[in-house]
């Protein structure tokens, strides 16, 4: 895997900023580099979901450079068996901006060797800002100071996302999201996504199809006719799909996903209304109803407690 180059912001030291406030991550004139450490057995999305987006956000005009690191300095095999060439071993990389551990399943079945241990702890304290996964699954990612940590695997990306908008503000980060066909995700602490819309992917290709369709343009028109006309099956039989497979109707299952799409704009800054028109909600007052029932608040006071724009009153 080649590196991707680019000058970078300047570094500060060891902040901590509020979330979403643009900051200086080193003062010389140099990139910011991006340690990722990989071993055998390491989950390649975890190494190349975080890649993409600080791939993406030089394209944007920032500037990362990004090293891959193994324990040893060897070339390592990841978990579905591609091989990963990388540039150095721990030692070689005195002070990384930003340090990466990737996932992997062999962990925590197998024991980890000592020299990822030590690896991981010697990159750790020469680094500005470390991450990696799993502390709470079903966060998308959280951070303790310097120290942040995402769910795995597709969160990587939501991580990656949320450093880049602590380097160089959220308009940036919501270029790159929407350059790699992402929604630029919630704050830290929440779950990834509503109840209804958890568990395995629908059986049936045709519903999978609907399903993909829905999540890719939440704010589309998507009225149970509409739906029902793209697979050319009657209304009554793709509600009968929803409900074996998802247990739920097609109108219900389109809210959701507004609903989810919604709360991301909230976290954004953007108003309740400008959420409910750009998630597909007709007015406010549904978007209202819908936050009520799932969450027992309106998007003001969810706005309040979550949003980006508002981390710093929420404490």
């Amino acid at each position: 895997m080649p590196n991707i180059e680019g000058p970078a912001p300047p570094r500060s030291g060891h902040e901590s900023p509020e979330f979403g406030q643009a900051v200086s991550v080193r003062t010389s004139p140099h990139p910011h580099r991006v340690a990722v450490l990989v071993y055998d057995g390491v989950k390649l999305l975890d190494v190349a979901g975080p890649a993409e987006v600080f791939a993406e956000a030089n394209r944007c005009g920032a500037d990362y450079q990004i090293v891959l690191l193994s324990p040893t300095g060897a070339g390592v095999a990841s978990s579905i068996g591609i091989k990963i060439s990388v540039d150095g071993d721990a030692g070689s990389e005195p002070a990384p901006d930003t340090f990466l551990v990737a996932g992997g399943d062999i962990y925590p079945r197998t024991a980890i060797s000592r020299d990822l241990v030590e690896a991981t702890g010697t990159l750790a304290t020469r680094s500005a800002r470390v991450g990696s996964i799993r502390v709470e699954p079903d966060s998308i990612y959280v951070r303790d100071g310097t120290t942040y940590t995402s769910a795995g695997v597709s969160a990587g990306i939501d991580l990656a996302l949320a450093l880049v908008e602590e380097d160089h503000g959220p308009d940036l980060t919501r270029d790159v999201a929407r350059r790699l066909v992402v929604y630029l995700q919630r704050a830290d602490g929440q779950s990834q996504f509503s109840a209804p819309l958890q568990g395995p992917p629908p059986r049936t290709p045709a519903l999978r199809r609907i399903v993909d369709l829905v999540t890719a343009d939440p704010a589309g028109k998507h009225s149970l006719a509409e739906l029902a006309g793209h697979l050319n099956v009657s209304p009554r039989h793709l509600t009968r799909l929803f409900r074996t497979e998802l247990s739920t109707t097609p109108a219900r299952y389109v809210e959701l996903v507004r609903f989810d799409m919604a709360k991301a704009l909230l976290d954004q800054g953007h108003n309740a209304t400008q959420a409910a028109s750009l998630a597909g909600f007709p007015s406010y007052e549904s978007l209202r109803r819908v936050f009520v029932r799932e969450l027992s608040m309106s998007p003001a006071a969810y706005q309040r407690r979550f949003g980006t724009a508002h981390r710093a009153d929420a404490g």
